[in-house]
């Protein structure tokens, strides 16, 4: 009896001690009472409310390969969420300056207010005015903070927050009880630094030195770029460097955004191929450095926009770095009282306004690939060489991540068009206790359904020019080797040819030139003698070894000239009374 006690008192023991390793980690998930297993109790043993953990046991698995989260652990089996009334959510290591605008608006009636962290909360805690019938709530920046105080303020669902804070979700439409929420990727065409040195100095016009100097660099450079070296130096520059935003220092900030330059968000940007690619940095880098787009100075910016659209008539819309590009064309929209916007009044309108504005900065994405693709489609018609080969598979495969990204915002458009207010979800109480099931108060108005049948077309109109790029490339991969292969067989054909032309020739060269005692031929004819056997032999060998293409040249000869002198007969037909 004392040895179970003892092995009882070991395994509570080695539980205490689980759980306080798990309590270590910022497991937001793990939100209800951690209950031990219960384990197999020994033969005999009379306590049966004593539970204990099965003793911990070495194991191969791995529970993560270098994990891209975003303030926060993840392990798997956790429980699903992210509650913002649990205090273990502020762990999360997620911090950021937001700047906030709220827009509340009328038929009649409008105002705007600027908020930030500190003031957000206290601004929530107000009743909105009577007068107030849509509110938008646009969040420029990523931080716990801010997320919480909303997450309270408009009661979020746990999965939705969780979904929120990943840096990627699928695109897609989440109903719950009272809001919805919605993820879709914004990509735009932002512009590379220049760095100072490069923009006062070229190699092409070298403006300092002796005139040997110049020559010297000059033959330089066009040997590195007759080898492919320096083709793209600017992108390598720019594109990996440092950023030159003054206030930066972070790394990874570099790029110029436009209206948020000032903005300490401004260089928080990823790349197409950072958006999609995996923990490999240098095949990452290496995509960048030879992109399609980088040799004009360009880049495609990808961050994930998260919007909540409320039963109450309110919008809440978070971006990373880019609220500015679709904010201030909408706001633009609803200072004017005749616009359908500001008449409609409506929180599902303005759901539409931020879709759209997200597929319009794509548009300027599409048409510079577009201008990339028809730059090589001239190189490969007029020098088609293997070398065109790599910035097309390059091209192919930006062109199809862009087109990856847009393509499911036409299953989002046409699940906020098919909607219907029916028991979707279960009701959840303010301490995230499941309820009845009922149905999603949400509404999307008729007149937001009829704009979104616009912004499909958008959509649908940007997918197949893009297909029609991702064709174009691989029709040009696809003439490079055909191309290369037909020059490859005419070198051929013409070795053969001389190889049939010398070949009697050669018959005769060993013959006439064996080691015999006497030979009458060689001794009494001059070289004369030769030749009057090597012409008759040559000829006779070329029209036996070439009838089978002569006589299809002839007969192809024979039809053109027969279909020639019938379409000559026919328009003398037609033009005569």
């Amino acid at each position: 009896m004392p040895r179970r006690f003892g092995k009882q008192r070991v395994a509570l023991r080695h539980m205490e001690s689980t759980t306080r390793d798990v309590g270590d980690l910022p497991d937001l998930e793990s939100q209800r009472a951690k209950s031990p297993t219960p384990a197999h109790k020994p033969s005999g043993d009379s306590t049966s409310n004593d539970l204990t953990l099965r003793p911990a046991k070495r194991s191969r698995t791995a529970k993560a390969y270098q994990p891209n989260t975003r303030g926060r652990q993840w392990t798997p089996g956790q429980e699903p969420g992210i509650d913002p009334h649990h205090p273990s959510a502020a762990q999360i290591a997620l911090k950021a300056t937001c700047e906030i605008t709220v827009v509340e608006f009328s038929q009649t009636d409008m105002k705007m207010v600027y908020l930030d962290n500190s003031t957000l909360e206290e601004y929530l805690a107000k009743s909105k005015d009577e007068s107030v019938i849509c509110r938008w709530i646009n969040v420029n920046g990523i931080s716990w903070d801010v997320i919480s105080a909303i997450g309270k303020a408009k009661r979020l669902h746990r999965l939705a927050i969780e979904d929120m804070i990943n840096r990627k979700n699928r695109t897609k439409a989440d109903w719950y009880t009272d809001h919805t929420y919605i993820v879709l990727p914004l990509q735009k065409l932002v512009h590379t630094h220049l760095p100072t040195n490069e923009c006062s100095e070229s190699e092409d016009e070298p403006t300092s030195g002796a005139e040997g100097r110049r020559t010297k660099k000059g033959m330089m450079y066009s040997v590195r770029k007759m080898l492919g070296y320096g083709k793209h130096k600017t992108p390598r520059e720019t594109l990996f460097g440092e950023s030159n935003l003054e206030g930066t220092r972070d790394p990874v900030k570099r790029y110029d955004t436009g209206g948020s330059e000032s903005s300490e968000l401004s260089g928080r940007i990823r790349t197409l191929q950072q958006y999609h690619g995996g923990p490999n940095k240098e095949r990452t880098e290496f995509m960048e450095k030879y992109s399609a787009l980088a040799n004009k100075s360009l880049a495609v910016a990808v961050e994930q926009v998260s919007i909540f659209l409320s039963s109450d008539n309110t919008v809440v819309s978070f971006f990373e770095q880019s609220a500015d590009d679709i904010e201030n064309p909408i706001i633009s929209r609803l200072s004017s009282p005749e616009t359908v916007l500001r008449r409609s009044s409506d929180a599902s309108m303005i759901v539409q306004a931020i879709i759209d504005a997200i597929i319009d900065l794509a548009i300027p994405v599409a048409t510079a690939y577009q201008d990339a693709v028809d730059e090589l489609e001239l190189n490969v018609l007029t020098e088609p060489s293997i070398r065109n080969t790599r910035p097309l598979y390059i091209l192919t495969s930006e062109v199809s991540q862009f087109r990856s990204n847009i393509y499911p915002i036409i299953n989002l458009v046409n699940a906020l068009r098919d909607h219907k207010s029916e028991p979707i979800a279960p009701k959840h109480d303010s301490d995230g206790n499941v309820g009845k099931f009922g149905a999603s108060d949400v509404r999307i108005s008729i007149l937001t359904r009829t704009y979104l049948a616009d912004v499909e077309d958008h959509c649908t109109l940007i997918v197949e020019n893009v297909d029609q790029m991702r064709r174009a490339a691989d029709n040009m991969i696809d003439l490079i080797f055909n191309t290369i292969g037909a020059y490859q067989n005419e070198s051929m054909k013409q070795l053969t040819l001389v190889t049939i032309l010398f070949l009697p020739m050669s018959f005769l060269t060993g013959y006439f030139g064996m080691n015999f005692v006497y030979f009458d031929g060689v001794h009494n004819n001059s070289d004369v003698f030769f030749w009057e056997i090597a012409i008759p032999l040559v000829f006779v060998v070329l029209i036996w070894l070439m009838r089978d293409p002569v006589q299809r040249w002839m007969h192809k000869t024979k039809q053109r000239r027969g279909i020639k002198m019938a379409r000559k007969a026919r328009i003398d037909k037609e033009k005569s009374p």
